[in-house]
């Protein structure tokens, strides 16, 4: 079904410049194995046989069709948070040097992530850019897409159940619905329900 979708959004592309894919990253081995789908089906790398066939046979200034992709991450809403502590709950203000802690430990997270996704990228020598944003991932994943001029989101999908989605709601099935541009969900493998673990992980 993802790959169905995923076509027609590349025909629909044939007749401009470049497309632009852009995949969402988290903490989650969901997002990272619908990077790797992506690459997989949507993107020639220079090694790719039916690549070099059609590189050959096309007409110069045809590699400007290339596929590039953008690898977004967002960062929680981050607030100066009142702790209630002490007898009677009594209110404390963070410390603004707690706060900054906080702070650049979750941008070194997000540093972190996005160098694992473009050391992905690398390795199957696919051209990426990374963009890091702070608020709710729903709105701001959709926002992207459109001030990006995306031609293309792609998102894992976690496989919430009926009641979680329900209560918690699905960054996938928000995008899907919101997104300015066409979404391709990727789900999980059938036979484990969960994304296989990479090899050679530090």
């Amino acid at each position: 079904m993802e790959t169905k979708v995923a076509e027609q959004a590349v025909e629909e592309q044939q007749g401009k410049k470049k497309m632009r894919v852009m995949v969402a990253i988290d903490e989650s081995e969901w997002s990272f194995y619908a990077l790797k789908w992506a690459l997989d089906h949507l993107f020639v790398g220079p090694n790719d046989k039916a690549g070099v066939a059609a590189t050959l046979e096309a007409p110069a200034g045809s590699q400007e069709n290339v596929s590039m992709a953008t690898l977004v991450h967002v960062m929680p809403p981050f607030y100066d948070y009142v702790l209630p502590a002490g007898p009677g709950g009594a209110a404390y203000y963070v410390t603004p040097a707690l706060l900054e802690s906080v702070r650049k430990a979750q941008e070194d997270g997000a540093a972190d992530l996005l160098s694992r996704a473009l050391k992905i990228c690398k390795d199957k020598m696919i051209k990426a850019e990374t963009l890091i944003l702070r608020g709710g991932p729903k709105d701001m994943i959709c926002e992207a897409t459109e001030q990006s001029h995306v031609d293309l989101l792609v998102v894992g999908s976690r496989g919430l159940g009926m009641v979680k989605r329900a209560f918690l709601g699905s960054v996938s099935d928000y995008c899907a619905h919101h997104a300015k541009c066409p979404v391709v969900i990727v789900k999980p493998p059938k036979e484990s329900g969960k994304p296989p673990k990479e090899t050679g992980k530090k």
